[in-house]
């Protein structure tokens, strides 16, 4: 279980990672009705909740709104989640939660029966690093989204979190390898030790095992990756050149730590990440992120 906040700590996203999917559908379609989610999805057995912080009220009905999430309270380093839930949906928003990796602590009530059941669940703060990936094969050798996966699992640690890894179809190019598709891996961070020493050793791995010499590697550091979504689109549409990568990047706050040809499809990949089932659809259109609450986004 994690908690991947903004700048200003106004919102937040709560990530879990289930290993009953049924009970985890159960409460995706439960918890999106909570007055504080205004985003809930699944993808594969990742659950992610998209947040305002603050305290709510829940009115809990069995059968209809059985369980949710009342507040979300950032202190300090560390993100205070309160669940609340009736009879099964009781156990899963206190038990289940507590003793999921990546807790620090809790406080929870009795639950199961008839019970109305609640939990207050601590787990640290994060802050999200978007990391873009694109040309590190040839036409003899290597795979971009294969040596990016497996670099991302090596560095995975407590205090910097592989969240989420996404293919994501360009424009196909007369440069290309094969299939034109970069890669954008999703990290949650604890600090900005953390965050610095995760950015430069994948560098470094990238440098050892890429194959080939025009490289890209981008750096957002960022709650999403607003102001990119035009550009990316326009790389899943039609051939885009380095200098406006570039300019893209430098005008978004973009770190560009590899400058290769890759670069233009590794900054077209940030805003696809944690949507793996969109972003390998050649020429679909991400739509700029939205913190208002819409019917399209639960479920």
């Amino acid at each position: 279980m994690y908690a991947v906040c903004d700048a200003k700590n106004e919102y937040a996203e709560i990530i879990e990672h289930s290993n009953c999917y049924s009970g985890a559908a159960w409460s995706l379609y439960h918890y999106a009705k909570a007055p504080l989610v205004l985003k809930a999805r699944s993808t594969g057995n990742m659950i992610r909740y998209f947040m305002k912080t603050g305290a709510s009220k829940l009115e809990l009905k069995p059968s209809v709104a059985a369980a949710g999430i009342e507040s979300v309270i950032v202190q300090g380093d560390e993100v205070e989640i309160t669940y609340a839930g009736l009879g099964g949906g009781g156990v899963g928003a206190t038990r289940c939660r507590a003793f999921a990796d990546g807790v620090l602590r809790y406080n929870i009530s009795e639950s199961g029966g008839e019970k109305c059941a609640r939990g207050m669940i601590a787990v640290p703060r994060r802050d999200r690093i978007l990391i873009g990936i694109d040309d590190t094969d040839s036409k003899e050798i290597g795979a971009t989204w294969t040596l990016t996966h497996n670099i991302a699992m090596e560095l995975d640690c407590p205090e910097a979190v592989y969240l989420s890894h996404a293919l994501v179809q360009l424009f196909p190019v007369p440069e290309k390898t094969q299939n034109c598709m970069s890669t954008v891996l999703e990290f949650g961070c604890v600090d900005q030790k953390a965050k610095s020493r995760l950015v430069e050793t994948l560098k470094k791995t990238l440098q050892k095992y890429s194959a080939s010499g025009q490289t890209g590697m981008v750096v957002l550091s960022d709650f999403y990756a607003k102001g990119i979504y035009g550009y990316s689109n326009r790389c899943r549409t039609e051939r885009v050149s380095k200098a406006d990568a570039l300019k893209c990047a430098e005008e978004n706050g973009v770190e560009v730590l590899l400058d290769g040809n890759g670069v233009i499809g590794a900054l077209a990949s940030l805003p696809w990440f944690g949507r793996p089932e969109e972003s390998i659809i050649s020429g679909t259109e991400i739509k700029p992120f939205s913190l208002e609450k819409s019917k399209n986004d639960l479920l």
